[in-house]
């Protein structure tokens, strides 16, 4: 019965740490979009600007430069935090109940094959005496 208990219980803390997983993958995917999103807008306000700067010296590129530089610190800000998503602290507890609980259950499971062997042979022995 222990056995069964601890393997739902480590059955149950994967199921947490694969949620919690999932939940960290799609924030990476959602800042990984969007830093796109804000690149694709650096590119058009640096191809603006270059328009704006060999048309018109000085003066109105310099407003599409910087709205550029803005979009490409935004666009790095975002890509830097979808990169850097580490697993959070229901994971790490979750994974550690799961492999104590697959430690304890493997060897719950090998103390009862040990008993039942013992318990054959001692069977075995007061068999054959009678």
């Amino acid at each position: 019965m222990r056995t069964l208990r601890l393997t739902h219980i480590a059955v149950e803390a994967e199921g947490l740490r694969l949620r919690e997983r999932v939940k960290r993958a799609v924030t990476q995917i959602l800042f990984g979009i969007l830093a796109m999103v804000f690149l694709m807008g650096a590119i058009i306000f640096a191809h603006v600007a270059l328009w704006f700067w060999l048309r018109q010296y000085w003066e109105p590129h310099a407003i599409a430069l910087m709205l550029g530089a803005g979009d490409v610190l935004i666009a790095l800000i975002c890509g830097l935090l979808a990169v850097h998503s580490s697993p959070g602290r229901h994971e790490l507890d979750a994974m550690t109940i799961r492999n104590r609980a697959w430690e304890n259950a493997k060897g719950s499971l090998s103390m009862t094959a040990v008993v039942l062997r013992v318990l054959r042979l001692v069977g075995g022995f007061a068999v054959r005496r009678r």
